[in-house]
């Protein structure tokens, strides 16, 4: 369903009475007192009528699916279970025919901001697989009910319904019809409702940011998030490493949760941790990607910066895995704050890059 088609109110209310599920929970008390409290905060705040803000909010929904999809997330799966969801042979070609499709605006988004195509397409691919699947959770249901009945996150997520409503009214979405993931982010990109409305961009100039309909706006949006988040234009992203003598003194080693990275290349070999192969950038879009031998797609530095930052990952494959992950991986992290993700992300774009430079070049 497109977020910007408007559906009457009765319409949405016969939809949901008849897709209920018959084992039905009912909101808890912390549900209907937060709904009150936020709409007289909002109207006060932000200048809604407090009537009409009342009458929306008494449409939202609470969800416990959503609740209970809070406590099951993806990244608390190993690694050697999280990366077969994501870098799949489905992914790896579906990636490769929308960069065929949007080849030129991702050209303009490097150029603009930075970032290699392949890790723009990467990120669209995991999080929604090019679009296929926006999430089928109403927004105003999902931060309805994370914001009044979520306790350990509840002032984040009541932050975002705020946000939410101020993109509705910003970019002129029906917040009724809204749709996402259980989360609330919204999508092809899955930018959350703050990260929406401080990040994305009109890249096709049209007068708004559609990150539902938009290619344009998804890559421009997509590139400038990482921007603004630290990617360093031209430096490589993350590399495997080995352990000369088990696990190393003075480096510390991080697993799902992300690290800044802080250990230069001299400290880590001084301890005994050394990169598999070179340290290398993305290609930029305008040459074909390098076939190593080892699948490492990129264009090869003058000289290893030795000075280069790094942190040192372990991820729990069917042995353990270690990788170096430097500023631009640190700056995936920042899209979704896991490891897991960044490393699914990185594979990803890497094989989404060779096919791609298969298909062009064959």
């Amino acid at each position: 369903m497109h977020p910007f088609r408007r559906f009457p109110v009765a319409g949405l209310l016969l939809l949901a009475l008849t897709q209920a599920p018959s084992s039905v929970v009912a909101a808890p008390a912390s549900y209907e007192s937060g709904s009150r409290a936020f709409v007289a905060e909002m109207a006060g705040k932000h200048g809604f009528t407090q009537a009409e803000l009342a009458a929306l909010m008494a449409e939202a929904r609470y969800q416990q699916r959503i609740i209970d999809a809070m406590n099951r997330p993806y990244e608390a799966k190993p690694w050697r279970d999280y990366r077969p969801i994501f870098v799949t042979p489905e992914r790896i070609q579906g990636g490769v025919a929308f960069w065929r499709d949007n080849a030129a605006l991702l050209a303009r988004a490097e150029a603009a901001y930075g970032i290699p195509p392949q890790i723009i397409v990467a990120i669209i691919g995991v999080e929604t697989n090019y679009g296929r699947n926006l999430g089928d959770h109403r927004v105003i249901d999902a931060l309805s009910t994370l914001g009044f009945s979520f306790p350990k996150r509840a002032d984040f997520f009541r932050g975002e319904l705020e946000q939410f409503l101020l993109l509705t009214r910003d970019e002129r979405v029906d917040p009724r019809a809204a749709k996402g993931s259980y989360a609330g982010a919204v999508g092809k990109p899955q930018f959350i409702p703050s990260s929406y409305r401080a990040y994305a961009v009109d890249f096709d100039q049209d007068g708004r940011r559609d990150l539902w309909a938009s290619n344009a706006d998804v890559v421009g949006s997509v590139g400038n998030y990482l921007a603004q988040h630290g990617w360093r234009r031209g430096q490589p992203v993350a590399v495997a490493a080995e352990l000369a003598q088990g696990r190393p003194t003075g480096i510390a080693i991080t697993d799902k949760r992300p690290a800044v990275p802080e250990a230069t290349l001299t400290q880590l070999a001084a301890a005994g941790v050394t990169p598999v192969s070179r340290p290398e950038a993305p290609p930029p879009s305008s040459s074909a990607p390098a076939m190593g031998s080892d699948a490492v797609t990129g264009a090869r530095a003058d000289r290893i910066d030795e000075d280069l930052r790094a942190a040192l990952i372990e991820l729990d494959g069917s042995e353990p895995e270690y990788w170096l992950g430097f500023d631009n991986f640190y700056a995936i992290t920042r899209y979704n704050h896991s490891n897991l993700y960044a490393m699914a992300v990185y594979q990803l774009s890497r094989a989404i890059a060779r096919n791609y430079g298969e298909a062009v070049g064959g």
